[in-house]
């Protein structure tokens, strides 16, 4: 099978682009079940995120038919563990993949966009060029919701305060200084344990339930943070995502940078036009804004980064391979 690889602000990003076996489904999100449940689709999935060939941090995607008219393609994303409903790095790899391939007519000076179809719904990059290179990508996500403030969660450092919010993707928000830490390299594995123990303390609760559709329930990962104060133009946080079983996002977090704007819009911090800057534990910067607030309280979002070409590789299962799909040390 066929890979590009690429990373955003850190994070990686394998595109799957020859290979995968067919995924059966009318919706993304069947076609999501689908991959989940079938052991012959699955195996690749193993096979590219797993070592030697992948790594405990991998992420990528299959590409799929999309869903809904003017979309580009359908998107599964996927990791370690299995299959995630939304993915902003991912999708900000997508649209400058799309444009730097020409898989979608691209103008040379100012912004293209490539919309696609995710398991949470639509969303779209708008990737923008000078002089017919990728500079930046912004994407709008689905609609993000508040889904709860304040709420008590037992830890071993004693009960915390987590903010939960839905942006394609259930997460939970905690200081990091309500375990003692701060978003530094130095701290990454006490940070992973806190956003495992925080997890795994909301899971099967009614925090982790998606409202419309139980495909998308499950807290996905908690978003340790520190607030950084305020520049002129908005907020200023510094955050690590933990998601699935302690796999640790480089970037930013897409999905979760949309996640925080709608919890600082309800706290009053961020107002439509203010900016939020949030950087990652390795220093690399996501930005978000609001577009929109809806009469629910719901708001739109777009976060932009960058994304850059890391590598093409072609992949192969030998059939005398004593180790198969591969294994994962960490």
């Amino acid at each position: 099978m066929t890979v590009t690889d690429y990373h955003t602000a850190g994070e990686p990003f394998r595109i799957v682009t020859g290979g995968t076996p067919e995924i059966p489904g009318t919706t993304v999100l069947e076609r999501r079940e689908a991959a989940r449940s079938t052991p012959d689709i699955d195996v690749v999935r193993q096979l590219l995120v797993n070592e030697p060939r992948g790594h405990s941090a991998m992420y990528g995607c299959f590409l799929v038919p999309p869903e809904t008219a003017g979309s580009l393609f359908g998107v599964l994303f996927w990791h370690r563990e299995g299959y995630s409903t939304a993915c902003g790095h991912g999708t900000i790899a997508l649209g400058a993949w799309a444009v730097r391939t020409g898989r979608v007519a691209a103008v040379a000076d100012g912004v293209t966009e490539v919309p696609m179809d995710v398991p949470s719904g639509r969303v779209v990059a708008a990737v923008t060029c000078e002089g017919g290179e990728v500079r930046k990508v912004a994407f709008r996500n689905v609609d993000s919701t508040v889904l709860g403030r304040g709420v008590e969660v037992a830890t071993n450092h004693g009960p915390v305060r987590v903010d939960l919010a839905y942006s394609g993707a259930i997460y939970a928000c905690v200081p990091a200084s309500a375990f003692g830490l701060e978003v530094v390299p130095e701290h990454h594995t006490a940070l992973v344990a806190a956003g495992r123990e925080v997890k795994a303390a909301l899971s099967g609760t009614d925090w982790a339930r998606h409202a419309g559709d139980s495909r998308l329930s499950g807290v996905y990962g908690t978003i340790l943070y520190d607030d950084l104060g305020d520049t002129p133009t908005g907020p200023h946080q510094r955050n690590v995502t933990i998601f699935a079983d302690g796999q640790v996002d480089r970037s930013p977090c897409g999905s979760g940078t949309s996640a925080r704007l709608a919890l600082l819009a309800a706290e009053g911090r961020l107002r439509e036009g203010d900016v939020l800057t949030h950087g990652s534990i390795v220093g690399t910067t996501f930005t978000g804004r609001i577009l929109s607030t809806g009469e629910d309280g719901s708001v739109a979002t777009e976060i932009e980064g960058t994304a850059h070409l890391a590598g093409e590789s072609v992949f192969t299962l030998d059939p005398a391979d004593d180790l198969g799909t591969g294994f994962t040390l960490r």
